[in-house]
């Protein structure tokens, strides 16, 4: 079996089994806007006395912290089959958390593992807006983050150790993440989660 991966889509859900379309997700929380409108970004400048950072600057490092984190969980959850796949819903939420529970899920039932990790080559903030109007519909405070990964270091194999990638896989691409906060409320700073993405049509950064 060779399974043509245009690329780990670590993004959308179609990674190289399945083809789960990032639609309807099983948890309550509404999918935020995929492209929230830009509030501020993170400060540049340089100053001569140290001062606290605006909430879109905090909002900004934290969801590129979750970005980070999620590849190194979905790494580990792909790698050890024996990992509970719970461990997702500590980075991912709402239609993200489903596409790779389902994909995760699939690829165990037939005996397949990642060897080798994934790498994240570039990370760029977007966009941030900390409207917390109505979560209910998805009015929520988000951050929309676009990564270039880069899988020429990981391999999907079968219980023999043969490889099922096919020889064609590009190794990096862009992916456009939204990373939601559904408990601004109660925990502004640790409630942070990827939601949705998709993956971009751009030149893919060089790989390592």
């Amino acid at each position: 079996m060779t399974i043509r991966l245009g690329m780990i889509s670590w993004a959308t859900g179609t990674l190289m089994l399945v083809a789960v379309a990032a639609c309807a997700s099983s948890s309550s929380d509404a999918d935020p806007s995929s492209s929230p409108p830009v509030s501020s970004s993170v400060p540049t400048a340089a100053s001569s006395s140290p001062s606290p950072r605006s909430d879109s600057g905090v909002a900004s490092a934290t969801a590129e912290d979750v970005v980070s984190r999620y590849f190194t969980v979905l790494d580990g959850l792909r790698q050890d089959p024996s990992k509970p796949v719970k461990h997702l819903s500590s980075v991912a939420t709402s239609t993200q958390l489903t596409a790779q529970t389902r994909l995760l899920t699939t690829e165990r039932s037939q005996g397949l593992r990642q060897v080798g990790t994934t790498r994240v080559a570039e990370m760029t903030v977007q966009s941030v807006s900390l409207d917390n109007s109505d979560p209910s519909a998805g009015k929520v405070p988000t951050v929309t983050v676009d990564v270039c990964w880069d899988v020429s270091n990981a391999d999907l194999i079968d219980q023999s150790g043969k490889s099922v990638v096919s020889r064609s896989r590009a190794s990096t691409g862009w992916t456009r993440y939204t990373v939601a906060n559904y408990d601004w409320s109660e925990n502004p700073s640790s409630g942070w989660r990827i939601a949705t993405s998709q993956d971009l049509k751009q030149t893919p950064c060089a790989a390592s």
